[in-house]
């Protein structure tokens, strides 16, 4: 495979009409996960950068940049979803409205002796596993984490810190998930994961909903004034479906382009645009990248379906897209805030500035829209979660800015 950045251009109408349901993702279902996130101790919107200088230098009227690397300590949004739904699991089991379930009485003494104990599993790359780890540690309930082959050891010392009981398994992320159901069925665990099959739908589409409010987050902090471009990065595609449903249900067909980049060794969601059939195509082997927190090869099947009906492009980013993202963030020009975004967290940074800069992608460029009107806004859904790892790219260039775009 070459070591080459593609991009698709969503013009392809799979149905007569649009059929991913919007009805989740409205203000109205998103803001009950931002209200019991406020209830939460430690909650505070994470910043939204303007980045004028590095604006300026791509061409367009402005960028913006959601950073989630201050979320809750954790140093990336994952918590949110893993949170919500543990929430609503809890809810669910006391016959509650998780509006009546704030924070501290959610893991109060009494909640507790009434549901008894309760145990999370879940697969991770590391930012997942950790925030469902932490949300079972503050419910005083325990928590079982597995993580795919070449995961960081890093990664899993943060998790374990959190309490959970973790390894890392000899699978790819996709398997370590269908290990984690089965470890689940066998001992009576809760599976928290955000990638959807039949029948096991409800937590994931919770966990999106709980992603929600990064959203609705930005949003107020635009003064609900919308970009006129998101960038979005996609694994399983949970996130990226968040963002496009909540952008859809809000301003329908005035809504924002949406631009999913995905790493090229786990594109299930670029490849299954590209086929233009409609359904989702799994991306199978190692899936060994630098973006850890991208490498799934099968997608969810709610985030698809949004993506598939309303997404404007599908990106599918070699290693050096990511890196060349986090090294524009973290060595900015000057006038510009100072930003360190991992590598899942940078991709769509480096996608936005090779678009913009590269001669090879003018005619991408046109099909989007991108011009010097252009509002565009980023999330940086992670920060350093692995430091040394951080360090090796953006100090010590361990994977290459190669232009082959």
């Amino acid at each position: 495979m070459q070591d080459i950045l593609q991009c698709f251009i969503n013009h392809t109408s799979f149905t007569e009409r649009p059929t991913a349901p919007l009805a989740p993702f409205s203000y109205q279902e998103l803001v009950k996960a931002l209200n019991f996130h406020r209830s939460m101790p430690g909650y505070a919107p994470t910043p939204l950068y303007h980045l004028p200088i590095l604006s300026k230098e791509l061409g367009i009227k402005s960028l913006c940049l959601k950073d989630e690397s201050q979320r809750f300590g954790l140093k990336a949004f994952k918590v949110l979803g893993g949170a919500y739904a543990m929430a609503r699991h809890i809810a669910d089991l006391l016959g509650k409205d998780i509006s009546e379930l704030p924070f501290d009485v959610m893991t109060s003494d009494a909640v507790r002796k009434e549901i008894k104990e309760v145990t999370f599993a879940t697969t991770t790359d590391g930012n997942h596993g950790r925030g469902v780890a932490w949300m079972a540690r503050q419910l005083k309930q325990k928590s079982v984490v597995y993580m795919p082959k070449g995961s960081s050891q890093e990664r899993l010392t943060a998790i374990r810190n959190e309490g959970a009981r973790a390894e890392i398994v000899d699978m790819n992320y996709d398997d370590a998930v269908r290990m984690t159901a089965e470890q689940a069925k066998e001992h009576g665990w809760v599976v928290v994961q955000d990638t959807a099959w039949p029948g096991y739908e409800k937590i994931p589409l919770w966990i999106m909903q709980g992603y929600g409010s990064l959203m609705l987050e930005a949003m107020n902090q635009l003064h609900q004034v919308p970009p006129t471009h998101v960038f979005v990065q996609a694994g399983v595609g949970s996130f990226a479906g968040m963002v496009q449903g909540m952008l859809t249900a809000a301003y329908g067909e005035n809504r924002p382009k949406v631009i999913v980049a995905e790493a090229l060794i786990a594109d299930c969601l670029y490849r299954s645009a590209l086929s233009k059939k409609g359904a989702a195509i799994p991306v199978g082997g190692d899936l060994q990248t630098v973006m850890a927190g991208l490498a799934c090869g099968e997608a969810n099947s709610i985030g698809w379906e949004l993506l598939r009906d309303y997404a404007d492009a599908f990106a599918s980013c070699p290693d050096f897209v990511a890196t060349l993202g986090m090294r524009t963030l973290g060595n900015p020009l000057p006038g510009d805030p100072h930003i360190v975004s991992g590598e899942s967290g940078a991709v769509t940074t480096g996608l936005l500035s090779i678009l913009m800069r590269s001669p090879e992608m003018a005619q991408i460029r046109e099909q989007l829209g991108l011009n010097q009107d252009s509002r565009v806004l980023v999330i940086s859904t992670e920060g350093d979660t692995d430091p040394q790892r951080y360090r090796d790219i953006v100090w010590d260039g361990e994977i290459p800015s190669f232009k082959k775009y």
